[in-house]
C-alpha cells in the first residue's frame, strides 16, 4: 500500500513553528486536490439549509411571533445556523482526517518517523483546521448579509464567535479521533452528537419552546453557547456580560480539547 508522506519544508526546521508548517503545507496542498468534494458538505448543504428553512419555511412564520424576539424568522436562523454549521465543519475537519490519517499507512504515523514531533504534527493540522473552519464560516456569513438576516453591524464578529464554536468541537474531536486505528466509529458522531445538538440548541427554534425541565440541560450545551453568541451578534441584542460567559465557555473546551489532544498525540504517534 502506497503511504501518505509530508510536503516538502516550509519555514526555518530548527523552530517549533517551521517543523508545525511543514504539516500544516502537506494538509494545504492535499486540500488543493480534494476541495471540490468539501464544498458540498461545508458550505453547499448549510446554504441549502439557511435557503429551505429561512426563505422557504421563514414566510409562514411571521416577524411579531413573540418567541422569536419580534424578528423574522430568516434574522433568527440563519446565525443560529451559521454557528451549527461550524460545529458540523469543526468536527468533519477534525474527526475523519485524524482518525483516517492515524490508520496505518497514514499520514500520521510516516510523519511521526520523520524529525516532526507529535506536537508539530497536531499543530500544523490544527492550523489547517482553523483555517477551513473560518473560511467556510465566512462563506456562510457572506451569503447571509446578502439575504439580509443579518439585523446589526456586530454581525462581523459572528465570524470569530463561529470559528470559535468550530474549534471547541474540533480540539476535542481531534483529541479522540487520534486514539483510533479505525474510521469507523466516526459515524456514530453524526447520530448521537451533531444531531441531537442541531436540533436541540435553538438553531431552529427558540430554547423557550421546549418542556421547562429540558431547557438547563440545553444550556450547558456547547453548541447553544455558540449559537445564541451568533444570534445576539448578527440581532445586536449582545451584552458583555452574557458574550463574556459564551465565550469563555468555548475557550475552555477549546483549551480542554488542546491539552487532552497533545497527550493523547504524543501518547499514539510515538516513532
Amino acid at each position: 500500500m502506497a503511504t501518505e508522506t509530508l510536503a516538502p519544508p516550509l519555514g526555518d526546521p530548527t523552530t517549533n513553528t517551521g517543523m508545525a508548517l511543514r504539516a500544516y503545507r502537506y494538509w494545504t496542498l492535499r486540500y488543493r486536490r480534494t476541495w471540490r468534494g468539501t464544498i458540498v458538505i461545508s458550505v453547499a448543504n448549510p446554504l441549502l439549509f439557511l435557503v429551505a428553512m429561512g426563505l422557504g419555511l421563514g414566510r409562514l412564520i411571521g416577524p411579531d411571533t413573540a418567541v422569536l424576539g419580534g424578528v423574522g424568522y430568516l434574522a433568527f436562523f440563519a446565525p443560529g445556523m451559521l454557528a451549527a454549521a461550524s460545529m458540523q465543519n469543526g468536527i468533519i475537519e477534525a474527526a475523519f482526517p485524524v482518525a483516517w490519517s492515524r490508520r496505518p499507512g497514514g499520514a500520521y504515523p510516516v510523519a511521526a518517523g520523520t524529525p516532526l514531533e507529535p506536537e508539530d504534527i497536531l499543530h500544523g493540522h490544527l492550523l489547517f483546521m482553523t483555517l477551513r473552519v473560518l473560511t467556510s464560516a465566512a462563506a456562510f456569513l457572506l451569503v447571509m448579509v446578502a439575504f439580509g438576516a443579518a439585523m446589526s453591524p456586530l454581525v462581523a464578529l459572528a465570524l470569530p464567535a463561529a470559528t470559535l464554536t468550530g474549534m471547541a468541537f474540533a480540539l476535542p474531536s481531534a483529541a479522540w479521533a487520534v486514539t483510533l486505528t479505525d474510521v469507523g466509529p466516526v459515524g456514530s458522531i453524526f447520530k448521537w452528537v451533531v444531531m441531537p445538538l442541531y436540533l436541540f440548541s435553538g438553531t431552529f427554534f427558540a430554547v423557550e419552546q421546549l418542556p421547562e425541565v429540558l431547557r438547563p440541560v440545553v444550556y450547558v450545551t456547547p453548541l447553544w453557547h455558540g449559537v445564541d453568541l451568533c444570534r445576539t451578534l448578527s440581532l445586536g441584542t449582545a451584552t458583555w456580560p452574557t458574550s463574556l460567559v459564551h465565550i469563555a465557555y468555548l475557550a475552555a473546551l477549546t483549551c480542554v480539547g488542546y491539552l487532552v489532544a497533545r497527550r493523547n498525540y504524543r501518547r499514539h504517534l510515538h516513532a
